[in-house]
């Protein structure tokens, strides 16, 4: 009894390999078909989440732009401040420096400014209710030279406060 193609091995290997392989194709034409459309739903896909990306990394940056801005503000205030005191100390420490030379503030110079003036406005009025002969005008001049220099060298001697060196150097000194 001749066998048939349903029992033979070989035959069944054959229609095995015949199905796979029709199998294969059909994928691969349902593949062509539907390849466009997955295609398209992927290019759309990709461009939602470069979207979402794109938005996550804006807020970040403007997120980060805040904090340096922050970080920048503090800074900048905190560094006028430290200039501020620096400032201050170093206005301290060359007062007191021209204080120990002797040299007088300048609220002492205002005070002797106004007293200098005050008494030169003293003399002028002085001498307009008394008018001198010319002779006597002369003498009265070197009067008035004189009197103003003594003056002005006791105003100064008034206004300035000689420190400890200062007058301890002076002492030396006679």
């Amino acid at each position: 009894m001749p066998k048939t193609g349903d029992d033979n091995p070989s035959d069944r290997i054959k229609d095995s390999a015949q199905q796979i392989w029709l199998a294969g194709l059909g994928a691969f034409a349902k593949m062509q078909e539907e390849g466009s459309k997955a295609f398209e739903a992927l290019v759309k896909d990709g461009a939602t989440v470069q979207k979402k990306t794109q938005k996550a990394a804006e807020e970040s940056l403007s997120q980060a732009q805040a904090r340096m801005a922050g970080f920048a503000s503090d800074f900048g205030a905190k560094a006028a401040g430290g200039w501020g005191k620096l400032e201050n100390i170093f206005e301290e420490r060359v007062a007191r420096a021209l204080e120990k030379l002797g040299v007088p503030s300048a609220q002492e110079v205002a005070a002797l400014k106004a007293r200098v003036e005050a008494l030169e406005a003293q003399l002028r009025s002085a001498g307009a209710s008394a008018s001198p002969s010319p002779r006597r005008t002369t003498a009265t001049a070197r009067k008035t030279a004189a009197h103003k220099t003594t003056a002005a060298a006791e105003n100064a001697a008034l206004v300035k406060k000689p420190s400890r060196r200062a007058g301890a150097s002076a002492s030396a000194k006679k």
